[in-house]
């Protein structure tokens, strides 16, 4: 089953400028598993060394964000969207 990856502006050079990547995964975690092996320089800025969503970074799974479902484990279905936001801050 294959699922959308959507990319934010600010991280798609780490993945050649896709906008959106199209990978095969039945898990969050089985996508940023596919995410580390095929762009290792964008999973580095989603996950940290131990594997864990870096705090300034939310996955939503279509719109519920992962951490309101089973976390690394929500399952997907084909056809979802992983969208990839990373915090805004400032003042």
């Amino acid at each position: 089953m294959t699922i959308t990856l959507q990319i934010p502006r600010p991280l798609r050079p780490e993945c050649n400028g896709a906008a959106e990547l199209h990978i095969p995964a039945a898990t969050v975690r089985e996508a940023l598993a596919r995410l580390r092996e095929d762009h290792p320089q964008l999973y580095r800025s989603v996950c940290d060394e131990t594997g864990a969503v870096r705090r300034h970074v939310n996955l939503f799974v279509n719109n519920d964000h992962i951490r309101d479902r089973d976390g690394l484990e929500t399952s997907l279905a084909a056809g979802d969207a992983v969208h990839i936001l990373p915090a805004v801050s400032g003042g």
